[in-house]
């Protein structure tokens, strides 16, 4: 296992990192925490969760990711310390509306949202906060082209930042983040921390995959020169990258869970992801495998998020950090990325 201090901070983390949004949905109590144990047992420090999860929730299940992995630290005290959990504060969203009212980032609602996180996770602390999308309006989870400006938000970073700042005195958390961000948003964080000497955001945690390379236009740019670190989530495309769509639904995937999520249902994902099956097969490797080494082959990628749904497939998922690309490989997805370019933004 590798591991790689987080930009700004004194966590050093696996450039593996667990995703846990099956726990409480997908997966038992039981079934969590045996993926808990395996990731660890394989080297991986790095935990990732989020206020709102698990994904397809409701108000009956809401908050029960995090009260799994609780049950689990309050299992594994003495490993506290060795740890980096990292959660996510929820932003405004229709159909969230069991989680807090209103969903925004009040200095009322970061407080109660980090207090909650702090009781569901039996943690004294967080390691890493982030903000799971932005308050305004804009383009993510599938939107392509420009959106209307939102004329409804009233630029607050610099408030955002402040509370932020009071809770890292105050030793509840010990870093912050972006997720789901675009340019603007996380240049406008780094221009207020450092106009004000608060906190800056350590992380960026964002889509990124063979059907998904919008972060390379501006984003990754700015990771390397103002040293943001990327967490790349959903690296398999939703599981779509498992090839296991290609022939119908499966019974009791996610996509059959939970049918609304459509970012990466549309033809061209399909046709792309026949292609990266082809070469996958003429390398002599999975299209797991090839499309986790994609994303773990790029420098300014700083932790891969995995995650599964059984200990089958959360060990395929590891391994195939072990595959290695060539520059010939590269090329060869460069042509498909050109023949169908980002299917799933």
């Amino acid at each position: 296992m590798k591991y790689i201090k987080l930009p700004n901070s004194n966590l050093e983390v696996s450039d593996i990192c667990l995703g846990t949004m099956t726990f409480g949905n997908q997966n038992t109590e039981a079934e969590a925490h045996l993926q808990l144990d395996y990731a660890f047992e394989r080297g991986i420090n790095f935990l990732d969760t989020a206020e709102m999860y698990p994904i397809g929730g409701n108000a009956q299940i809401f908050g029960s990711t995090e009260r799994f992995i609780g049950s689990w630290i309050a299992k594994n005290q003495h490993k506290r310390d060795k740890m980096v959990v990292a959660t996510k504060i929820a932003g405004p969203n229709r159909g969230l509306d069991y989680i807090r009212q209103p969903l925004d980032f009040s200095k009322k609602s970061i407080h109660e949202a980090v207090e909650l996180s702090l009781k569901n996770l039996q943690t004294d602390y967080i390691d890493l906060y982030q903000m799971h999308w932005p308050e305004r309006v804009m383009n993510m989870f599938g939107k392509r082209g420009v959106t209307q400006v939102d004329d409804n938000w009233k630029e607050n970073i610099f408030e955002v930042l402040t509370v932020f700042d009071g809770l890292i005195k105050d030793g509840k958390i010990r870093n912050i983040g972006v997720s789901n961000e675009n340019p603007w948003g996380v240049m406008k964080f780094l221009n207020e921390a450092e106009k004000h000497n608060l906190p800056r955001i350590t992380t960026i945690q964002n889509p990124y995959s063979l059907l998904n390379r919008l972060f390379e236009v501006g984003l990754s740019e700015i990771c390397v020169r103002e040293n943001v670190g990327l967490l790349a989530y959903s690296p398999l495309g939703f599981g779509f990258l498992t090839g296991k769509y290609l022939n119908g639904t499966p019974e009791n995937s996610r996509m059959g869970l939970f049918p609304n999520f459509v970012r990466y249902t549309n033809e061209n994902c399909y046709k792309a992801t026949r292609l990266y099956q082809d070469l996958a097969n003429n390398l002599g490797v999975t299209l797991v495998e090839l499309s986790i080494a994609f994303v773990h082959h790029q420098k300014f990628v700083t932790s891969t998020i995995i995650g599964a749904t059984n200990l089958d497939q959360l060990e395929e998922n590891i391994n195939a950090f072990e595959v290695r690309l060539t520059d010939d490989v590269i090329k060869e997805i460069e042509k498909i990325q050109e023949t169908h370019p980002n299917p799933a933004p």
